[in-house]
């Protein structure tokens, strides 16, 4: 009985870590060099590869018919490609698209899908052909220029890389997902290309900056625009980054269809960025619209025809244009981000490129074709200059060689006897001697002139044999028509020609400059044919992603801040305008106990600086406050900056985009800032321009005190404080000398007890006067400073300049009628006010229905509180467009009268006070 092996002693152990870690590895470096990735040479992946050699092999020229995709399909998948046949096609069709390639290589006739998203047909009903572009890939193919290797089977050979004589990686792009990396490498211009080889070639050490004044950015197919080049210039150093591609659009007036013929604005799409489905972007669009987020679109509809791209977007009468371009970018494919990632093959391994690597590469690349194609054109013009040496000598010893080949018994011993120069024994004496030759046999004719007679005498020819195989067979073919004179002559001809081109090639072969010029000039040749216009346009001033502000348009609106921290951000239309003495009508919802603290007008796109009572500073944008009705509530300040959970918003700086974008604007001007308890301090405007998240230090403040007010000054600023007793101070802010962040500042006025800084003002603007309101609605405006006829200050009437630190002048007469002071605002008589009280009502009138009376005086009633309401903050209203008259004030209610102090004619007591400082 046999013995039974033991298949125990057969088994090997392994650890399957190490073993899932080396298949995983060979696997992933399968995919990677034999599917995914281009070669850096001819920019093309095996698949792609295959496909053109096998179409070549087909006899697929370009001048020639089309043959069935299928057929193409099946040749390359029976001789070179052993993967599914949808993969082939795929790779054919992408190849065949020119919304996906900027050169396409394959011609295709019938469906090869579009720009909608159309599935190519079946490989059954397309057919296809190479292209012009095709061949130069595959040029000189034939001239042993490249390394072939075996087949999936071993029973044929494939080119490993293709001749390439264009730059079909970056001409055509590729994009691609291996195992732990991928590909995304863009289309460029073949013109711009050939430029920036030429000139790498010229100046190989040349400077990225310099290179890309020939190959400015990526060139797409659908074309569009290119917004910003930061990106593209990190990627070409690189080799990553990102290209931001916007929809070309234009606007049109368009007749509504059916209308009355009035015509209506229209956005006209007529090129979508790369790889945008023009369908999915329509069905995007219209959700956009209908979900609001694009608010100035009434129709949709594309007209797209076989004449080119037209997406028609119809606007609304009131839409601003600017802004929905911008909306569309921001929330569509209108704007799309290409992320290149330039990965591609060198030798066989993955390597990340820059641009100036890859065109290394690629000239590398050529000039080893030119030297492999050089060496086998010289073989072969030796080759041939070989038979023809062998035909001359045929012809110079024609009879001779006439009676080698009659004597001879066959072909193969004719061929031998040539190669000898050996002539038969048969030959009698008289034959010898007509030929001239000896008698003696048998007589080889292969020394020198001497024994034989005969002219092989050429210096460069060895003597030994007398012809080789090659020759004796050439010599064996010669037509007798070739042995006429001009036949003679030709060879002769073609001999000297061949001479030469020897001499050239080798010259080739000698020289690295004439190799590299060589290149060059089939660049430029390649360029001539086949080079088009850039279809993409470049926006050098674009900054890539859009930013938040130009999605809203630059309105004014008016922001109010409770006294709780709820923010909101609402149109100045929104509020009807009054005259004096009116109701009013409720501005902003507010909570139990709270009411309107601040409130001011500013441009949407305007910064907003935020300081606090405990002296901190906080930075946003207008357009970043929630937008509300003149009745919502609004939202927490503290959702929208990191303020402390004890601190609160004091003062607010409204400043424009472009000047705090200016850094001479930010060193020349100031923010100058008052306490309660009578502190001023000035800092430059740059100190403020990058705060932290969490807020910077403004001002260093005492136990006791707060931050009062802030103001933006020129340096050449008159500044005027008020307290809560009715008392004002005028100084200049020379008197204040700049200081760091993190100073507590000067004594700005001298207070009494009980009192605090109600209101600082930096008269800036010519003609300003002072307004000046109560807590219970009393208001008047006064000049900062009015001469009599001999050109003195009245009194009464003017606020004069003293040095900061004094008790001041009286600016509004307080009594329990009135109330404390509560404002101390900067006007002009064109001005208008927003007003608000602490229960939320909000009038909006024109200063001018203010009466103008001296600094000691009451005012007028400017609002008609009730239920013990009190005012609690007034703004200016910035006025740019021409408004309507307001409207009058509310049947049976007449203004108040001003209140004069009880004897006007008596001196100022304040005045009559000496003064501190």
């Amino acid at each position: 009985m046999a013995e039974i092996p033991d298949s125990a002693s057969r088994i090997i152990p392994i650890n399957i870590e190490e073993e899932m870690k080396s298949s995983y590895i060979d696997y992933s470096m399968s995919v990677i060099v034999s599917r995914a990735l281009p070669d850096v040479r001819d920019g093309l992946k095996p698949v792609q590869r295959r496909v053109l050699y096998g179409m070549q092999e087909l006899g697929l020229a370009a001048g020639r018919a089309h043959k069935k995709s299928a057929r193409i399909v099946g040749e390359v998948l029976g001789k070179y490609h052993p993967h599914g046949d949808q993969s082939v096609y795929d790779a054919l069709v992408r190849m065949a698209q020119d919304f996906a390639v900027r050169g396409p290589l394959v011609d295709g006739q019938g469906n090869f899908g579009s720009v909608d998203g159309d599935s190519a047909a079946a490989m059954r009903y397309t057919e296809a052909r190479l292209t012009r572009l095709a061949e130069e890939l595959l040029r000189d193919l034939d001239k042993e220029t490249v390394d072939y290797t075996p087949n999936f089977d071993g029973s044929l050979n494939e080119p490993s890389v293709l001749p390439a004589a264009l730059p079909n990686l970056l001409m055509n792009g590729a994009s691609g997902i291996a195992v732990g990396m991928a590909t995304n490498i863009p289309p460029h211009n073949l013109g711009e290309l050939v430029e920036g080889i030429v000139a790498t070639i010229e100046d190989p050490e040349i400077e990225l900056d310099a290179l890309m004044e020939h190959i400015p950015a990526p060139d797409f197919p659908t074309g569009g625009v290119i917004f910003g080049v930061g990106g593209v210039r990190e990627a070409y150093r690189t080799g990553r980054g990102r290209v931001v591609m916007r929809a070309k659009m234009h606007e049109e007036e368009i007749k509504r269809r059916g209308g009355d013929g009035v015509g209506r604005e229209a956005l006209v799409v007529t090129e979508i960025p790369y790889q945008v489905n023009k369908s999915t972007l329509i069905e995007k669009i219209a959700h956009a619209v209908r979900d609001k987020k694009i608010e100035g679109i009434a129709d949709l509809r594309d007209e797209s025809d076989r004449d080119g791209m037209r997406i028609v977007l119809e606007l609304r009468r009131d839409a601003v244009v600017e802004v929905t371009k911008n909306q569309l970018f921001k929330y569509t494919q209108l704007q799309q981000t290409f992320g290149m990632n330039m990965i591609a093959l060198v030798g066989g391994r993955p390597k990340t490129l820059g641009l100036k690597d890859m065109i290394r590469h690629y000239v590398d690349h050529r000039h080893e074709i030119v030297v492999r194609r050089t060496e086998f054109e010289l073989r072969k013009a030796e080759e041939r200059a070989h038979i023809l040496e062998g035909l001359t000598l045929a012809l110079d010893h024609l009879d001779a060689i006439i009676a080698i080949i009659r004597q001879s018994e066959d072909t193969d011993a004719a061929k031998v006897n040539l190669m000898r120069g050996v002539y038969p024994q048969r030959l009698t004496a008289e034959q010898k001697a007509r030929l001239g030759l000896p008698e003696a046999d048998p007589v080889a004719i292969t020394g020198e002139r001497e024994a034989t007679g005969y002219a092989m005498t050429r210096e460069d020819f060895t003597p030994q044999p007398w012809l080789s195989a090659a020759q004796a067979e050439a010599i064996l073919a010669l037509r007798l028509s070739r042995l006429t004179g001009l036949e003679r002559d030709k060879i002769a001809a073609e001999y000297a020609d061949i001479l030469k081109e020897v001499e050239r090639l080798q010259s080739i072969l000698n020289s690295r400059d004439l190799r590299m010029q060589i290149i060059a000039e089939e660049l430029r040749e390649v360029a001539e044919k086949y080079a088009d216009p850039r279809r993409t346009e470049i926006d050098i001033m674009g900054g890539g992603d859009i930013d938040l502000e130009d999605l809203i348009e630059d309105e004014h609106v008016v922001v109010t801040i409770t006294h709780q921290g709820l923010v909101k951000r609402t149109s100045i239309d929104e509020y009807r305008a009054q005259h004096r003495g009116g109701t009013g009508h409720r501005g902003t919802g507010t909570r139990d106990e709270d009411f309107v603290e601040h409130l001011f007008t500013a441009s949407a796109h305007d910064y907003l600086l935020f300081f606090t009572d405990h002296g901190q500073c906080y930075w946003l944008r207008v357009y970043n406050v929630p937008e509300g009705s003149r009745t919502a509530k609004g939202r927490s300040v503290r959702n929208l900056v990191r303020i402390d959970a004890e601190d609160r918003v004091r003062a607010v700086l409204a400043i424009k985009k472009e000047d705090f974008r200016d850094d001479a604007f930010l060193e020349t001007h100031f923010v100058l800032m008052a306490t309660k308890r009578g502190l001023v301090k000035k800092s430059a405007l740059a100190a403020f321009k990058r705060p932290l998240v969490t807020g910077i230090i403004a001002i260093d403040i005492v136990d006791g005190d707060q931050l009062l007010e802030a103001k933006l000054t020129d340096g050449d600023t008159e500044v005027l404080l008020g307290s809560s007793g009715g008392r004002a101070i005028r100084f200049h802010e020379s008197d204040v000398r700049s200081m760091g962040r993190k100073s507590r500042g000067v004594r700005g006025m001298k207070l009494p007890d009980g009192e605090q800084v109600v209101g600082m003002i930096a008269v800036q603007r010519d003609g300003a006067q002072v307004l000046t309101i109560s807590e219970n609605g009393y208001g008047k405006r006064s000049p900062v400073e009015r001469l009599d006829d001999d050109g003195e200050p009245i009194s009464n009437y003017t606020f004069r300049l003293q040095s900061r630190g004094g008790q001041g002048v009286i600016a509004h007469q307080t009594t329990s009628k009135t109330g404390a002071l509560v404002a101390l605002k900067s006007v002009l008589p064109d001005d208008q006010l927003m007003i608000a009280t602490e229960a939320g009502i909000m009038i909006r009138m024109a200063v001018d229905a203010i009466s103008e009376y001296g600094r000691n005086t009451q005012g007028v009633r400017v609002i008609n509180l009730k239920n013990n309401d009190a005012i609690a903050d007034v703004a200016r209203v910035v006025i740019e467009d021409e408004e309507a008259p307001l409207s009058p004030a509310p049947d049976g209610e007449t203004p108040a009268e001003a209140v004069p102090s009880p004897d006007p004619a008596t001196p100022d007591a304040a005045e009559a006070a000496p003064e501190a400082g």
